[in-house]
């Protein structure tokens, strides 16, 4: 059994997290549960700053906060001196609700509308991530009629895919995202941004896979950037101020991972840039980062109740929990692995091999195949692990399933962040056939 945190078992044998028994939280505040240990969150987010400061490198580590994105997570991201990442009007606005200091906000997104890029610009935040030429035209037109000159960095797609330890080179990357780097595509971007009177190009910005276990594609897109780096400093007598390798940096879900610690991927990254930047006599450019996953990840945790099982003889047994693919579609959308124990009697050894189905109304909604459990009823608690990316994000309200209340734990404090969703909620848009809307 692997414990993530400062999740560990407690004296009367159930999960604790954060100096919290998972069983008192489940009590008060009802099930399906996301939990965040917070310590987590700081540690990680310490051990990626923390690096490039001890070695004196200029950089932002940027949370990609569509991996969890709430008031109180971007209020945490501040408390830990990051930056924010945000692809989305909604995000944006939230990063504004949680007061975050606009100048340290980077905008990405393949399809930012007028309304958006309006939103960023009237905000003055601080960069936005340049994905395509439809949206370098239409940020000079909003830039020039507020008057405004904006940072940019053009995200540029550099031959290099990474999956764990996959790496695929290709001549030209079939991505929705970015200008290519190798048919010309990125080099024409940056000449008409150059040439712009209201956009400011920082420097150029990549992201090449997730779950990324180690460095190597890090090192492979750094070494093909500065490449052409080195032919546009020829040609457009330029040289990046900023360059930002993305983010990527996997976790450890089951044992089948095995991730680098945050100051690992960073000095390689410190290293290899220096490198090239010494290689091609280029000013040293500041780094960027955008860790998401790796952040809040493995800081999750989600309690379920569980209700109804069903046996098929001789071929498997299925425990009902009262959430599912509503509250982690990952499962469903493109097959997460994920452990778990019942929280309420973690010490207790295995006796038989079960799945876990979700409640809602599909046949795919099953959250995790043949684990290893003690025989279960419905006064028990299933604790999954790692939920903390993409869980809460992605979560919606198939079935009319109402989102579940967010609780962040800390040193034996508890603070609800987000509140559980009511029916009352999920009706508050609708208006009934009868409602005439005037034109």
């Amino acid at each position: 059994m692997y414990f993530h945190g400062t999740s560990k078992v407690n004296d009367k044998g159930h999960l604790e997290i954060g100096g919290v028994d998972t069983v008192d939280l489940a009590n008060k505040y009802g099930t399906p549960l996301y939990i965040y240990d917070v310590e987590l969150i700081r540690n990680r987010a310490r051990g990626f700053k923390q690096t490039f400061d001890d070695l004196g490198i200029k950089a932002q580590v940027a949370y990609a906060s569509k991996a969890f994105s709430t008031v109180a997570m971007v209020q945490l991201v501040e408390q830990e001196g990051l930056s924010l990442d945000v692809v989305s009007g909604g995000e944006l606005y939230t990063a504004l609700a949680a007061e975050f200091p606009v100048d340290r906000i980077h905008f990405h997104g393949n399809n930012k509308s007028r309304e958006e890029l309006e939103m960023a610009l009237t905000n003055n935040i601080g960069c936005i991530v340049v994905d395509n030429f439809h949206e370098i035209h239409l940020l000079e037109e909003i830039a020039d009629s507020l008057n405004k000159k904006v940072k940019i960095l053009l995200r540029v797609t550099p031959g290099i895919e990474a999956h764990t330890h996959d790496y695929i080179l290709t001549g030209q990357e079939d991505s929705k995202f970015g200008f290519d780097l190798q048919n010309g595509q990125a080099e024409k971007a940056l000449k008409l941004a150059i040439e712009s009177n209201n956009l400011d190009v920082l420097g150029i910005h990549c992201h090449i896979g997730s779950q990324i276990f180690d460095t190597t594609g890090f090192i492979l897109a750094a070494q093909k950037i500065f490449t052409k780096l080195n032919d546009w400093k020829t040609a457009l007598s330029y040289e990046p101020r900023v360059l930002n390798l993305g983010g990527g940096f996997g976790i450890r879900y089951t044992d089948n991972d095995e991730p680098l610690s945050p100051d690992k991927y960073v000095k390689e990254i410190i290293n290899e840039v220096k490198k090239q930047a010494e290689n091609y006599q280029m000013n040293m450019p500041e780094i960027w980062i955008e860790p998401g996953r790796s952040l809040v990840g493995d800081s999750g945790t989600t309690i379920y109740k569980i209700g109804s099982s069903k046996e098929v003889p001789d071929v498997r047994k299925y425990l009902a929990i009262d959430g599912g693919m509503s509250d982690n579609i990952r499962p469903a959308l493109y097959q997460a692995n994920y452990e778990a124990v019942l929280a309420n009697r973690v010490l207790e050894q295995p006796e038989e091999t079960v799945s876990i189905a979700g409640k809602c109304c599909e046949s795919g909604d099953m959250l995790i195949w043949d684990l290893p459990l003690p025989r279960a009823g419905s006064d028990d608690l299933l604790a999954v692990f790692c939920t903390g990316a993409y869980g809460y994000s992605m979560a919606n309200n198939y079935n009319r399933i109402p989102r579940p209340p967010v609780v962040f734990v800390e040193s034996g404090s508890t603070t609800l962040v987000v509140r559980r969703e009511t029916f009352e909620d999920m009706v508050r848009l609708d208006l009934p056939i009868n409602e005439r809307v005037k034109n």
